[in-house]
């Protein structure tokens, strides 16, 4: 059986320099009814199992530390025996949530994982935070951005460890280049396209966000 794209949304609340917001965020699972990886673990360990299923859970991968992505990740690894991977640039970030539990292992920009006989290729995409990563699965036509692109735009850089000219550098030379048919799965809100983004480069590099 092939592997799909399988997808919850959790709400709670995300906090970085003594600012707090409310939030929803998106859960992907990619795999068949075997095994499969979730991408990000926000809020709600019982939403994202519920997705998972009766499923083997082979990694749990995150596509960045800020809280509102790694919550209940160290909750999730204890569920489903899968570790926690994160790019080792966002660990300052990820020791403010989870000062205690490290997390299991380390992504790396061109690294292969593989579930359910498909392949996702680690993008280093920083910016939004240092080490935040989107994975790119060719055989579902989809790369998973986390808060590097949504519709509409790059992730926010207005606060602690990011920057608007490094986000802007992982998007261009990163995510434009990939297929314009390429769904992207973003960490809030809707899917969108790499064809539907890319014409908009210029405009938002022209308002700065």
């Amino acid at each position: 059986m092939p592997a799909r794209v399988d997808h919850t949304v959790t709400s709670g609340t995300f906090s970085l320099d003594g600012q707090t917001f409310d939030v929803d965020n998106n859960v992907w699972v990619v795999g068949d009814d075997v095994e499969c990886v979730v991408v990000d673990a926000p809020h709600d360990v019982d939403a994202i199992l519920r997705t998972v299923g009766g499923r083997r859970v082979t990694a749990i991968l995150a596509t960045h530390a800020h809280d509102d992505h790694v919550r209940v990740a160290p909750q999730l690894a204890a569920a489903t025996g899968a570790p926690v991977l994160l790019h080792p640039a966002d660990r300052v970030l990820w020791d403010m949530v989870h000062p205690d539990t490290p997390p299991a292992g380390e992504l790396a920009d061109g690294q292969r994982i593989e579930v359910a006989g498909t392949a996702l290729t680690v993008l280093h995409t920083p910016g939004h935070s240092p080490g935040a990563c989107s994975f790119h699965a060719p055989g579902l036509g989809a790369v998973f951005t986390g808060d590097t692109l949504f519709a509409g735009g790059p992730g926010a850089t207005g606060r602690s460890y990011s920057d608007f000219g490094t986000i802007i550098g992982s998007i261009r030379e990163r995510l434009l280049t990939l297929p314009p048919e390429t769904t992207v799965h973003t960490g809030h809100g809707d899917s969108t396209t790499i064809g539907r983004e890319a014409p908009h480069l210029d405009e938002w590099i022209s308002r700065g966000h």
